[in-house]
């Protein structure tokens, strides 16, 4: 391996090390939290032009591997008997999130339709895609609706543009500015309670010589969980292999957390986090304005409408339903980032409690993206507008 990527990696893994430091020593940063710190440095590094031609395989490859080994450290603490009482509430929040990402594809398709172009529908089908599911069910549509290179590169270029500016007002001062129009969200005593000083001393732990052999105990267990629901996977359709991983981590990871001797290893939640700051560094620095070619009025105001405007009319219906803040934001989030996006926002919101509901949420979209890209699509082709 060449010495520059050998420091952009190293760099990757030693930035977060480094943010946490300086969280500590300037209330200005600690206050915009380690997460959006993270995000920021990773889009400036991005739009450096420091980073190699060559160095998408590297990120793509970190990313896929310090999500899905957070998710099970993220997971190991959770105590699964507070679960239950957030099933009704996430399930409404879930059709109200679905709800509004297809009445904004819907009416933005007729906002922003161009004079002459006989396949613009098939942008809104993968839109739906995508914003219901993820990346997996924006390709997978790619192919069944068979899209120009082109104009999916573009959809794709814009979505990591404008999903960045989103994804960093949601972890910044989502919570506080939704916060003058929803309920806050009611956790619970015990949990509060457990991890009142964990929150705020988080990742002094990784640093202490007594917890590293409990942090190689819960890494070696993720990293088996990871193994074996990869090798799960590789059964299931290629279309399937996402899903499936991410199933299978996230209920292996919850039947550990069942075990008395995982669940008590409190430094798992913190190196869990530490690998998300690791993922939003790589995931940020991804953001290339370099490939978005001649700009497209029609996609940049569509992706902008369906974006923002799913998160407007979420939040307005939210308000009749009663919806909380933080169940409202990481329902949002599962459906227009995709799950591994939802470890991020529940640790920006200091809230643990959402991110099985969050995961669950996200779980359901990939399963639900390409048949509601498809429909949409369908109904955008022959529906007399």
């Amino acid at each position: 391996m060449r010495i520059d990527i050998i420091l952009i990696v190293a760099f990757y893994f030693v930035a977060p090390a480094l943010i946490l430091s300086a969280c500590k020593k300037f209330p200005l940063l600690k206050k915009i939290g380690s997460i959006a710190v993270a995000y920021i440095i990773g889009i400036l590094l991005g739009l450096s032009k420091l980073l190699p031609d060559d160095i998408y395989a590297i990120q793509d490859l970190l990313t896929s591997i310090t999500v899905p080994l957070a998710i099970p450290l993220l997971l190991f603490p959770s105590k699964v008997k507070d679960w239950f009482h957030l099933a009704g509430p996430t399930f409404k929040s879930l059709m109200v999130g679905l709800f509004s990402v297809l009445i904004t594809v819907s009416i933005g398709y007729q906002l922003f339709r161009p004079e002459g172009d006989p396949e613009f529908w098939k942008v809104g089908g993968m839109l739906v895609g995508v914003y219901t599911g993820g990346t997996p069910n924006l390709a997978s549509l790619n192919v069944m609706l068979d899209v120009k290179p082109a104009t999916y590169l573009l959809v794709h270029s814009y979505d990591l543009i404008i999903g960045a500016f989103y994804f960093l007002f949601l972890i910044t001062v989502g919570q506080k500015f939704f916060g003058y129009f929803l309920p806050a969200f009611k956790k619970s005593t015990t949990i509060a309670d457990e991890n009142k000083e964990q929150i705020e001393e988080a990742y002094d732990v990784l640093f202490n010589k007594k917890a590293l052999w409990p942090i190689i105990k819960v890494v070696g267990l993720a990293i088996l969980i990871f193994a074996f629901s990869g090798g799960i996977a590789m059964l299931f359709p290629a279309d399937y292999l996402m899903i499936v991983v991410i199933l299978g981590i996230s209920t292996l990871a919850i039947l550990g957390s069942l075990i008395p001797g995982v669940n008590k290893v409190k430094e798992s939640f913190d190196v869990g986090m530490y690998l998300i700051l690791v993922f939003s560094i790589v995931v940020a620095s991804m953001v290339d304005l370099t490939n978005l070619g001649t700009p497209t009025f029609a996609l940049l105001g569509y992706l902008s409408f369906v974006i923002f405007g799913s998160l407007l009319l979420q939040v307005i219906i939210s308000q009749f339903t009663k919806t909380d803040t933080d169940t409202m934001i990481i329902t949002s989030t599962a459906l227009i980032c995709s799950p591994p996006f939802v470890p991020v926002v529940s640790g920006a919101l200091k809230n643990k409690e959402i991110l099985v509901p969050g995961i669950t949420i996200g779980i359901i979209g990939y399963a639900l993206g390409n048949y509601l890209g498809f429909l949409m699509s369908e109904l955008l082709q022959h529906w007399p507008f």
